[in-house]
């Protein structure tokens, strides 16, 4: 089982990221937490200094790819990181996924891809070096198959849990683990104004408590809950004219 003392979290003003966060926040371990929202990340810092950790907290886009890349590497400076999770990440199509309007896909895609290539890039070669680390990828039970709706969001998380998933076999030889996390349904500002239904939906909490657990064993993939889990691997095993319409298309 692994641990972990310098850990990296983007996305850490809400939700999963939060969550995991407040979770690792302890004495003896440095925590570096990326947020966009200021006010809320914070509030996440000072809760994770009260409970005894040193913590550097920024409010930085993820799509800015120099200042994210300074501040990652000042952090890893003073406290080798030996945990990464790239967990940023937007859901904003609209009820037709954003098909009038290209510039939501764009976003999408810069946040939630780019924003995973800004966040390990700057510190792959010094974990590399290091001979040690553990790289997260935050994607989704959606990323496996077609849903008829987040079309944007769907594909972006398809593309990094495939990296994520790839970049594990060529990291293990330098030591470093890769885990890709696929939640389903989480209580978070993404699901707060789904407008359809969320089945097992769990809260940040809970799944946060699952990702340490996956991580600590350097599992490959880290997905749940398993009736959801279940449902995505069953429609990914019909044919695609059988998926379609079960979707309705």
């Amino acid at each position: 089982m692994k641990s972990f003392t310098n850990i990296v979290i983007t996305g850490a003003s809400s939700g999963i990221g939060q969550a995991l966060a407040l979770d690792y926040a302890a004495p003896g371990i440095a925590l570096a937490l990326n947020g966009r929202d200021d006010e809320r990340l914070r509030a996440v810092a000072e809760a994770c200094r009260a409970k005894g950790a040193y913590v550097d907290a920024r409010a930085i886009d993820v799509t800015d790819r120099e200042a994210l890349a300074a501040w990652l590497m000042n952090f890893d400076d003073d406290h080798p990181v030996d945990l990464l999770i790239a967990n940023a990440g937007v859901s904003i199509d609209k009820d037709n996924s954003s098909l009038d309007d290209f510039s939501t896909v764009r976003n999408t895609m810069a946040v939630n891809i780019d924003g995973v290539f800004n966040t390990v890039e700057p510190l792959i070669g010094r974990l590399m070096g290091r001979k040690r680390g553990q790289i997260a990828v935050v994607s989704s039970l959606a990323a496996f198959i077609g849903l008829p709706y987040s079309a944007s969001y769907n594909a972006s998380k398809a593309a990094v849990r495939v990296w994520g998933e790839s970049i594990r076999y060529v990291l293990k030889k330098d030591g470093i683990g890769v885990s890709v996390i696929c939640p389903g349904f989480v209580t978070t500002r993404i699901t707060a104004d789904a407008p359809f239904p969320m089945p097992f939906l769990m809260s940040a909490e809970r799944a946060s408590s699952i990702i340490r657990r996956g991580l600590a064993r350097n599992k490959a993939r880290i997905a749940f809950p398993i009736p959801t889990k279940a449902a995505v691997w069953f429609g990914g095993l019909l044919p695609g004219g059988w998926t379609a319409r079960l979707m309705g298309a």
